[in-house]
């Protein structure tokens, strides 16, 4: 039983299921999207008092903030008791990849230390990172009027135009990331 809960679900399972969530976020009026749950969080902690964007009844969207709360204590359970092996699977050209990158160990662990530490942090490529990377999702995020999850899976499910160019333009940011931007920050 436990070697099925460590690989990935198959498509034909995951599939249907994803299907069924949205038909009936569908049915029911709402749309999924993890990056309206940090306007809700705005909304719920008074900002709409200051800004008329978060001015609204984050009430109605209680079950999208409980699903981003499940979200969170999934990959917690998922991480700590369903993963027989922390060795991460990835080709050996990846693996030369990123130890010409200067990851000392890929694969070792889920979050690379050279990464994700406090003193990559605290280093010109880690400011950049988090603090320009940061800025330009949530700036993006608005731009495009929502996140990955919510065009790709909720927009493309109301067969959205808006949400096909979205799901083009994130495929070719993240394109242009791993290959140019990344690559050209690790070599500072």
């Amino acid at each position: 039983m436990l070697e099925f809960i460590n690989q990935p679900w198959p498509w034909w399972v995951a599939g249907p299921i994803i299907a069924l969530v949205m038909f009936s976020l569908l049915y029911f009026g709402n749309n999924f999207g993890v990056s309206a749950n940090f306007r809700n969080m705005c909304s719920m902690l008074g900002g709409g008092k200051s800004c008329e964007f978060f001015d609204f009844d984050w009430r109605k969207q209680t079950w999208n903030l409980v699903f981003v709360l499940g979200t969170v204590i999934g990959g917690f359970i998922a991480a700590q008791f369903l993963m027989l092996e922390t060795q991460i699977g990835i080709s050996e050209a990846t693996k030369s990849d990123l130890v010409g990158l200067g990851i000392a160990n890929p694969g070792a662990e889920i979050l690379p230390p050279e990464i994700f530490s406090f003193e990559s942090l605290l280093s010109l490529k880690g400011i950049i990172i988090i603090i320009v990377g940061g800025f330009l999702v949530g700036f993006g995020t608005r731009y495009a009027g929502g996140c990955t999850s919510g065009h790709a899976i909720s927009g493309l499910s109301d067969l959205q135009p808006a949400s096909l160019l979205a799901v083009v333009g994130f495929f070719i940011g993240g394109l242009a990331m791993t290959w140019l931007i990344i690559p050209s920050l690790y070599t500072l």
